[in-house]
């Protein structure tokens, strides 16, 4: 099931974002926002399916509603780390000391800040529909996101490779 649901996931959405980020100097800003938040927002239902399908808990269960809180701000933390892309193609050619320090403390800031929220979340849910359905979120999340960041890892140069 990992493999199916990541190459769903990874194999066309990741790319798909990255370019868009990448071109979005080309074109209106506001169109570019609002592709992104549907990207993620079509990545978010894929998502869910998928743990659905993994827990096989009913649709009453109390994580639903805490699932939904998580995502939404997950999808927030998503967008900070597009923007950090954004900012590491559009300066890549001429990526300063000053620059890419700033990039980097951003980037752990904004991956502790996601780390924090799986944390927190796991506690919620645990306590709303115990500690193997909270085992099971963090498990999945946790791989689903090291799954993308590879991805993403993948798909853009380190600094100075292409010089």
């Amino acid at each position: 099931m990992k493999r199916i649901f990541l190459n769903s996931i990874c194999g066309r959405a990741i790319p798909v974002i990255f370019l868009a980020m990448v071109l979005s100097t080309m074109v209106n800003a506001q169109s570019d926002k609002d592709e992104v938040e549907y990207i993620q927002a079509v990545i978010g239902m894929q998502k869910k399916v998928a743990f659905a399908e993994f827990t096989q808990l009913d649709n009453n269960d109390p994580l639903w509603e805490l699932y939904d809180m998580y995502e939404i701000q997950r999808m927030e933390l998503g967008r900070t780390r597009l923007d950090l892309l954004e900012k590491y193609a559009n300066n890549y050619v001429d990526i300063g000391d000053v620059v890419t320090d700033d990039l980097i403390k951003r980037m752990q800031t904004q991956k502790k800040s996601l780390d924090k929220l799986i944390d927190q979340y796991y506690k919620k849910i645990k306590k709303a529909s115990g500690s193997k359905v909270a085992a099971q979120f963090y498990q999945f999340e946790n791989y689903i996101l090291s799954a993308i960041r590879l991805e993403v890892l993948e798909s853009i140069p380190f600094i100075g490779e292409l010089e």
